[in-house]
C-alpha cells in the first residue's frame, strides 16, 4: 500500500513583507469531505504499516491493563459531614462518584455513575462534580465530543432526579453559593476562551442568568472558585503574566464584588483566606521565585501586603496550604520538590524527608481547615504513587494508599533511577535529566533510550511512576526526562529563559541532553528516541529539523507544529492568550523568530527519523490540521525511506480517548512503534 499523497492548493500568506507558500492550508476546512478522506487514508495507511504489530499491540494493551486494579477506588476524603470516594467497577470504563455520611461504615450513596451517562457515546468525559453546601444537590459537567466545551447539569441527591436546569457551553466548573440555590459558572467565546462569569438561580431559565463579569482583554481568561474556609467566592482573571482577583462573601451573592489588586503587567498573584486576612502568593517586588504575603480583608491592595514568607533566589515557591495552626509550603530547590511545615504557634519549621535521587512530592487533598493531619503525595520513577497522612502534632507518618501494580511481576528493587546533569552548548547551564531503567539493562551504544520533554508554560515534568512505562523498561529501554528550559524545574528564570525570544533554548537543551546521553555511553543515535506532546510536540518537531540524524525515531503526540499561522489566527482557541508565551507574530521581530523554529515552516528535502504523529479530530488546543499539514509536507519533501505514520482519533480531542482503559491502546501503539523500529536497526 502506498502512502497517501495529499493534494496541493497553493496559498500565499504574506505579512511584514515576507511571503510563505502553504500548499496544505486547505486542510483547516473541517467540514470538507476531502479533509476527512485524507485523514481516513492516513489512518488506513497507519494500520497497514503497523499490521504486523497488531498482535503485539494487543499483547502490550493487555499487559498494561493487567497492571491496573479493575475495581479500584480513590482514597476517601472527608468534607462537610461526608466521606467522598471515586471508584471503578470491573468491566466498566468510567468512574462512579460516591459518598458516605460521617463514617465509612455507613451506607454508600451514589452521587453520579458516569457509566450510565456515557452509554451509547463514543467519547464521554465528566469534568467536575460539586455538591451544594447543604449536601442536597450536585452539579456535574459533561462533554461528549472531546472539545472541552461542557454542559452543566444538576441532580437532586435525595430523589436522584436530574433537574431541568441545563447550561451549555461552559468551562465545566460550577461554584455554589452558601444559599444552596445560586451557582456561578463561566462561558466560553468562539475561540474557546473562558471570558464571561454568570450567576444562575436553580429553577430559572438560563436566559435570566446574570452576567457578573465580562473579560474583554483577549489575552486574559477567567476562573471562579471558593476559598477553603467556604467564606468567600473568588473570580480570577489571568493572563500568562498578570492576575486580578475579585471577591464576595459566599453568604451574599448580591454583594458588590471587591478587587484585591487591579491588574498590573507582570504582577502575578493568587489568594487564600484565613480568619480576617488573605494570604497571597505573588511575584510582587521582583520576587521572581515568588513569596507569600498577607493583608487584611478590608484593606487588601498591594500597598498593604506584608511579607510572610520572603522571596529566596535559590528556592521556587510553588504553592501553600493553610490550616488553623499550620502553614504548609510546596517548594522547589535544585529541581526537587519539598514540603515545608511551619507551626504557627511556636514558629517551628522543618521539611519532610525524601530519599530518592529524583522524585515528586506534593500537598494532597486537604479540605478540612481545623485539623492536625496533612495529606501529601509522593512518587518517583521507581516508587508507585503513594498518599501519606502526616500528623502535624505528633510528627508521625502513615501510608494511607499506594498505587497497586498487579500482574505479580513488579518489584521496585528491580529498577534504578538516576539524575544526571548535561552540559549546555553555551557552557553556562547544566541540564538536569532524570532516568529510570531495569537493573539488568546495561548502558551501551546498543541500549535504546526514550527521551521525553515538554519545556513550555513553566510546566515542569517531574519524575513520577508509570506502570504503563514498565512495558518498555522490561524490554530493555532506558526512559529519560530532559528538564529543559521553558519549564520551572530550576526556578522561574529557567522558564523565562525558554520562552518568547529565548524559545530556541528549549530545543537546544533537549538536543544537548540527547548528545550527552550518547557521549556518556547510555545509547547511540541508532537507538535514541524522542517523545513529546502538544508543546512537547513542537519541541520534537523543531528538534527533527535542527538535528534530523540525532534520533532514530520520534513520537509527536497532538503536536503544536504550525506555530506562525496559528499564532496569526486570533479565531483559533488559545491564540491570543498565548502571546505572552510565544510572542505576537504581528510584531515583526517575533514573526521572524517564530518562523526560524516553526516545525512546519522548516520542513526541508532531507532525511528524517522514523516518525509517529497522533492527533484528535476534535482537539480544541492543537487543531487536527496542524499535524495533518505537517505530515503531508514531510511526505512530500523527506528523502529517506523511514516510517512516517499519522494517526487521527476521529472521536476524541486533546486528551485522547475517554474511558479508563481505552487510552492504553494509544500507549500500546506508540510502544509497539518504538520497539519495532528499534529492532529494525
Amino acid at each position: 500500500m502506498e502512502a497517501p499523497k495529499a493534494k496541493k492548493i497553493e496559498k500565499t500568506l504574506e505579512i511584514h513583507g515576507d511571503r510563505r507558500i502553504d500548499n496544505y492550508f486547505w486542510m483547516n476546512e473541517k467540514e470538507n469531505p476531502e479533509v476527512i478522506k485524507y485523514l481516513e487514508e492516513e489512518n488506513a495507511y497507519a494500520d497497514f504499516v503497523m499490521k504486523d504489530s497488531e498482535e503485539f499491540q494487543q499483547e502490550l494493551f493487555e499487559e498494561m491493563k493487567a497492571r491496573y486494579k479493575k475495581d479500584d477506588e480513590s482514597l476517601p476524603y472527608f468534607f462537610n459531614e461526608y466521606w467522598y470516594i471515586v471508584r471503578y467497577e470491573e468491566g466498566k470504563e468510567y468512574p462512579i462518584f460516591c459518598r458516605k455520611y460521617k463514617t465509612l461504615e455507613n451506607k454508600e450513596e451514589i452521587v453520579l455513575d458516569v457509566n450510565i451517562l456515557a452509554e451509547g457515546e463514543e467519547f464521554f468525559e465528566v469534568a467536575n462534580v460539586a455538591v451544594s453546601p447543604n449536601n442536597r444537590l450536585a452539579s456535574f459537567s459533561s462533554d461528549n465530543v472531546g472539545r472541552r466545551i461542557y454542559t452543566l447539569n444538576f441532580k437532586d441527591l435525595k430523589t436522584n432526579e436530574i433537574l431541568s436546569d441545563k447550561i451549555e457551553n461552559t468551562t465545566g466548573k460550577a461554584v455554589w453559593a452558601n444559599d444552596n440555590e445560586h451557582i456561578f459558572y463561566i462561558r466560553k467565546d468562539e475561540s474557546l476562551r473562558a471570558y464571561k462569569v454568570y450567576r444562575h438561580k436553580l429553577g430559572t431559565n438560563t436566559s435570566e442568568d446574570i452576567l457578573i463579569f465580562h473579560e474583554e482583554d483577549e489575552t486574559f481568561d477567567v476562573n471562579v472558585f471558593k476559598t477553603k474556609s467556604m467564606e468567600y467566592i473568588f473570580m480570577a482573571s489571568s493572563s500568562t503574566i498578570s492576575d486580578e482577583h475579585h471577591f464576595i462573601p459566599a453568604d451574599n451573592v448580591f454583594a458588590e464584588w471587591k478587587v484585591i489588586q487591579p491588574r498590573i503587567d507582570d504582577l502575578e498573584y493568587s489568594v487564600e483566606h484565613y480568619e480576617d486576612e488573605f494570604y497571597i502568593i505573588t511575584n510582587a517586588d521582583d520576587a521572581t521565585n515568588f513569596k507569600i504575603v498577607k493583608a487584611k480583608i478590608d484593606n487588601c491592595g498591594m500597598e498593604n501586603w506584608v511579607d510572610v514568607i520572603p522571596h529566596r533566589e535559590e528556592v521556587l515557591l510553588e504553592g501553600f496550604e493553610i490550616f488553623k495552626n499550620y502553614l504548609i509550603l510546596e517548594e522547589r530547590e535544585e529541581g526537587l520538590l519539598q514540603i515545608k511545615i511551619i507551626d504557627e504557634k511556636n514558629q517551628e519549621s522543618y521539611y519532610l524527608p525524601f530519599s530518592d535521587p529524583t522524585y515528586t512530592a506534593y500537598i494532597g487533598t486537604n479540605l478540612e481547615f481545623d485539623t492536625e493531619v496533612l495529606r501529601y503525595g509522593y512518587t518517583s520513577l521507581t516508587q508507585p504513587n503513594s498518599t501519606y497522612e502526616y500528623n502535624l502534632k505528633d510528627k508521625t507518618t502513615k501510608l494511607l494508599k499506594q498505587q497497586e501494580v498487579l500482574g505479580g511481576k513488579f518489584n521496585p528493587e528491580n529498577y534504578v533511577s538516576e539524575r544526571i546533569w548535561a552540559d549546555s552548548r553555551d557552557g553556562e547551564e547544566k541540564i538536569p535529566i532524570s532516568l529510570v531503567y531495569h537493573k539488568d539493562t546495561k548502558k551501551s551504544a546498543e541500549t535504546p533510550v526514550l527521551l521525553y520533554g515538554y519545556g513550555s508554560y513553566g510546566h515542569t515534568v517531574d519524575a513520577s511512576f508509570s506502570n504503563v512505562r514498565l512495558s518498555i523498561l522490561d524490554r530493555g529501554f532506558i526512559y529519560a526526562i530532559a528538564h529543559i528550559r521553558g519549564g520551572e524545574y530550576l526556578g522561574r528564570e529557567w522558564y523565562e529563559d525558554g520562552k518568547m525570544l529565548f524559545k530556541k533554548n528549549t530545543f537546544f537543551d533537549f538536543i544537548d541532553a540527547g548528545k550527552y546521553l550518547i557521549k556518556e555511553n547510555y545509547t547511540s543515535s541508532k537507538h535514541l528516541y524522542a517523545m513529546g506532546g502538544s508543546a512537547g510536540g513542537l519541541l520534537v518537531g523543531a528538534v527533527m529539523n535542527y538535528e534530523p540524524t540525532l534520533f532514530n525515531g520520534i513520537v509527536a503526540q497532538v503536536p503544536f507544529v504550525d506555530v506562525v499561522s496559528t499564532m496569526l489566527d486570533e479565531t483559533i482557541p488559545l491564540t491570543t492568550g498565548e502571546y505572552d508565551e510565544w510572542g505576537n507574530p504581528n510584531d515583526e521581530e517575533y514573526y521572524h523568530y517564530m518562523k526560524e523554529y516553526s516545525p512546519y515552516d522548516n520542513v526541508e528535502a532531507k532525511n528524517y527519523p522514523h516518525t509517529l504523529i497522533t492527533t484528535g479530530f476534535h482537539d480544541s488546543q492543537v487543531q487536527y490540521w496542524e499535524p495533518a499539514k505537517w505530515t503531508a509536507k514531510l511526505r512530500e519533501l523527506k528523502t529517506d525511506n523511514n516510517l512516517l505514520i499519522f494517526k487521527t482519533d476521529m472521536s476524541s480531542g486533546h486528551g485522547g480517548a475517554s474511558g479508563r482503559f481505552e487510552s492504553l491502546k494509544e500507549d500500546a501503539l506508540e510502544y509497539a512503534f518504538l520497539l519495532m523500529i528499534n529492532d529494525k536497526r
